[in-house]
This record gives structure tokens, sequence and C-alpha cells, in this order.
């Protein structure tokens, strides 16, 4: 399957997309299929501020517990509720539903170094 072209990837497997200055980020299907069944979602809350590079929260598998990371500054505006309270969304729906968090950015300029789709879809074919 490829990954959505309307997006920017991270090697750790992070989907981030923009829309004006918030940027909505998730994980890939390469990492649902990694982790295998989500069973926990705890992302940071509105209003807390994050470096880029910085854990915006936490998703939990069978197998284990990674952080999500943000490649851009900014304030948590949002997190997915619906992902909080049924976790398989992320599996079932990683690029729609299943979006993890979001940032007012205060610079989107770090999108430009990550990876786009055929760039990511290629580290992980």
């Amino acid at each position: 399957m490829s990954s959505p072209a309307d997006r920017r990837y991270s090697e750790s497997h992070e989907w981030f997309l923009a829309d004006g200055d918030v940027v909505t980020i998730g994980i890939t299907t390469h990492a649902t299929e990694a982790l295998t069944d989500i069973t926990y979602v705890e992302m940071k809350a509105a209003g807390t501020s994050l470096a880029a590079g910085d854990s915006a929260g936490e998703v939990e598998s069978v197998k284990t517990t990674s952080d999500i990371y943000t490649a851009v500054a900014g304030e948590v505006t949002e997190t997915n509720q619906a992902v909080v309270d049924d976790p398989s969304l992320v599996n079932s729906d990683p690029y729609g539903e299943g979006w993890l968090v979001r940032i007012k950015a205060s610079d989107l300029g770090p999108l430009d170094g990550l990876m786009d789709a055929a760039a990511y879809d290629a580290m992980n074919g």
C-alpha cells in the first residue's frame, strides 16, 4: 500500500499533515503493522509546548510502547479523544480517524527535511 502523498514522513514512522500552521501527526501503516494491535494511546494535553524532536505522547501495543515524536515545535491544540477511547482506530485507519495529535507549529520549516511518500515507501519497501 502506498503512503498518502499529501503528507511528510519521518524515519521513526510518524506522518505530518500541515493545514496552515496546524500540523496533524499520526503513525504510518508500516508502524501499525510492526506494533500489531494498539491497546493504549496517551498524548500530551492541549496547551503543552513542545520543541522539535520532543515526544508528543506514546502508543502501546501488545508488543511494546513507542514514543510519538514531533518534527515541529509548537503548542498542542488537540488530541484525538476517539483514539484514546478506542485505540484500535490507529490500526484500522492510521491516515484518517486514527490521527493522534495536532500542534500549532511555530515554524513549518522542519517538515521540508522529512521524506515525501515515495521516499518513505522506498525506505520501507
